[in-house]
């Protein structure tokens, strides 16, 4: 359980930068994946446009990581932002889920 007690910029450091961290992997494995697998389900426009998008997220999120270090912890993020890494994180997910199952019934 987290400590309430924390100074604000050390709450936001416990919760932050872990999930900076997680969203940094999963970028980064999905931006593999995009760049080296062709998704016979995907067209590539569609691949390229999720791809696309991975990098963009993966940019924004280094950004923040960088602003955050910088200030000592004062940075935030909208949590619609980090919505929106989450979704993309799912999508993400699902597009390499599906290709496995299909990988495995060929």
């Amino acid at each position: 359980m987290l400590n309430s007690n924390l100074p604000e910029p050390e709450l936001l450091k416990s919760l932050l930068q872990p999930l900076l961290e997680d969203f940094q992997y999963w970028f980064g494995r999905s931006r593999t994946f995009l760049e080296t697998e062709t998704i016979p389900f995907l067209e590539s426009q569609q691949q390229s446009d999720l791809l696309s998008r991975v990098k963009q997220a993966q940019n924004e999120v280094n950004t923040v990581q960088v602003m955050f270090l910088a200030t000592g912890s004062q940075v935030g993020v909208e949590t619609s932002t980090l919505f929106q890494w989450h979704q993309l994180v799912a999508e993400c997910w699902k597009v390499a889920m599906r290709f496995r199952m299909e990988q495995a019934n060929e």
